[in-house]
Parts: structure tokens; sequence; C-alpha cells
């Protein structure tokens, strides 16, 4: 099972899109708790934590692999998903977890997200995950291919396709 994440915020997003129509291709579970997460604070990376911040570690525990998408806000990753990022280091969750992102940014985008994600890459080498750089894709969205959140173009849904068959085959468990 694959956790989906978008690490936007707003109503229609294109990364919101492109993650409702990822859980249309393997067995996940789509995150929705990144606006209720605490601002983090390592005094409080500690028991008792925030029920929010328990629910989206045991989230990252329970999936085989973690899909992100997020966009790029002023060069960088935007705060709240930077926040979520942060309060997964604490707990190990995502120490060796199979991860992906897949970048939507527009071609019109002035770095086409290329900050953000190199950030992105940056956290979650630091994290110990496993970066699964065969599913990492950059799928420029239009917005006119979106219809009621989800991806509608059929080569676009089928390029979100390919990233999650490839991050699901590197998640699933190695045989001894």
């Amino acid at each position: 099972m694959l956790l989906l994440i978008s690490g936007s915020l707003r109503a229609g997003s294109v990364n919101g899109a492109v993650i409702t129509t990822a859980a249309g291709f393997a067995a996940s579970t789509v995150y929705g708790g990144l606006d209720g997460l605490p601002h983090f604070n390592p005094d409080c990376d500690r028991d008792p934590l925030p029920v929010e911040v328990v629910a989206l570690r045991e989230a990252i525990a329970a999936a085989d692999g973690v899909l992100f998408c997020t966009p790029e806000y002023a060069g960088g990753l935007p705060g709240s998903f930077k926040n979520l990022l942060d309060w997964t280091i604490g707990g190990g969750e995502m120490y060796g977890k199979p991860v992906a992102w897949i970048n939507a940014s527009s071609v019109a985008a002035p770095t086409g997200g290329a900050d953000a994600h190199d950030s992105l890459r940056k956290t979650l080498t630091y994290a110990g995950t496993r970066i699964v750089d065969d599913a990492c894709a950059r799928i420029p969205i239009p917005r006119q291919a979106v219809e009621n959140g989800t991806l509608i173009d059929p080569d676009l849904r089928g390029r979100v396709a390919v990233a999650v068959r490839r991050l699901v085959e590197a998640a699933k468990p190695v045989n001894p």
C-alpha cells in the first residue's frame, strides 16, 4: 500500500489532482492532514505527541512506500509541507522507506519546480529514505487537464500510472 501526499493546501490544486489520480492506480491512502499539523518544534517531538503527528507517523509506518506531489513556493518547498517533513524525522518511520515524487509544475513556472524538488530530495535523503529515481517524474500538468479534482488527459494519466507502478514495484518486499 502506498501513502500519497500532496504538498499543496490550495483547493483545486494540480498537485492534489495528481495525488487523487495516482490513488486510482494502486492500493493507497491519501494523506489529508497537512493543514492540521502543528508547527514543528523539537521540544514537542516527544511523548505525548500531538494526535495529528501520531496519525501522520502511523500512516507512514503502515505504508510500503510514499509518493509526494508538491508545488514550489518562492523558490522552495511550501512551508506547511516542509513542516510535515520535519515531523517525519524524529520518529524514524521514513527510514529505509521507498519514496518518489511527481513534479507537476507547469512549463511556465520560473524553475519548473526544480528548486522545491531538489530541496525535497535533500530532506528525504537526510531522513534516510530510499529514493526511487525511476518513479520520480516531471509531468507538467496544465490546469485544463484537471476536472473535478482528477486528471482527464489520457497521456498524463498514463504517465502518472507509470510512476506509481514503478514505486509499487520498488516497494515490494524482497524475497529471501
